[in-house]
């Protein structure tokens, strides 16, 4: 058996087994080229591209893995109503309000709003239902929740989040939870977000708490799993009597 060989059925092997990817309804193509693994094809849901990419990831021999994973939307939209979408919800967004804020439509960057500067620039692309963000933001907290309002947008397929933070900041767990926390709160769909304690290490995050319904409990697993960095969530969250 080739090295190619050896680590195609390791990677096919480990997708295989986690329920979460579902190969039988959402097939992905793995392939081997210069040493690096390639994952290509529509995925249920941003936990099942999350968890491929960690499977890949994880195959000893690799030097890294190619994202060509899209997530199946939950509605078809054109590339011209996400972005819009998109746009209303980074200019709504109180922790955004001081970015500057460019959408670029057919190569051209139109200036949504003009701000000192100082919190950062913001520039929004859409191609094929994957969103693009770049620019440079103040904070960590800045990145993640940009990034989390990018894949609450409805027809979203992918999210580059390319953001700059400048000064530079060190990354680690309390970081996640910080944005976790300010996500949840955000959301209008976790009505009951004070009642949801987060924990993260190496990246791993848990949830643990009461809900009163499914919907909640999936939704808050689901912003978890939008924050730039994370690799998993752990979902202890139970249903309030």
């Amino acid at each position: 058996m080739s090295d190619k060989e050896r680590i195609l059925r390791l990677v096919r092997g480990a997708l295989e087994r986690d329920r979460r990817i579902n190969l039988h309804r959402f097939p992905v193509h793995v392939d081997f080229v210069d040493a690096a693994v390639v994952l290509e094809g529509e995925v249920e849901d941003l936990a099942a591209k999350k968890l491929a990419l960690e499977h890949a990831g994880a195959v000893e021999g690799i030097r890294g893995v190619i994202d060509r994973l899209r997530v199946a939307p939950a509605e078809r939209r054109g590339d011209g109503a996400i972005r819009d979408t998109l746009a209303r919800f980074l200019l709504g967004a109180p922790e955004l309000r001081n970015c500057t804020l460019r959408a670029r439509r057919k190569g051209r960057a139109e200036t949504l709003r003009q701000a000192d500067g100082q919190a950062g620039e913001i520039e929004l692309e859409v191609n094929g239902g994957a969103i693009v963000l770049e620019g440079r933001v103040i904070s960590l907290s800045h990145l993640r929740v940009a990034g989390t309002l990018a894949w609450w947008t409805p027809g979203c397929r992918d999210v580059v989040n390319a953001l700059r933070v400048v000064p530079p900041e060190r990354d680690g767990d309390d970081e996640v939870v910080e944005a976790l926390h300010l996500v949840l709160e955000m959301d209008p769909l976790v009505p009951h977000a004070e009642n949801i304690g987060a924990s993260c290490a190496s990246y791993v995050v848990t949830l643990e708490g009461f809900v009163p319904t499914e919907n909640e409990r999936r939704r808050a697993e689901f912003d978890a799993w939008t924050l730039f960095g994370v690799d998993r969530v752990v979902n202890r969250l139970e249903l309030a009597a």
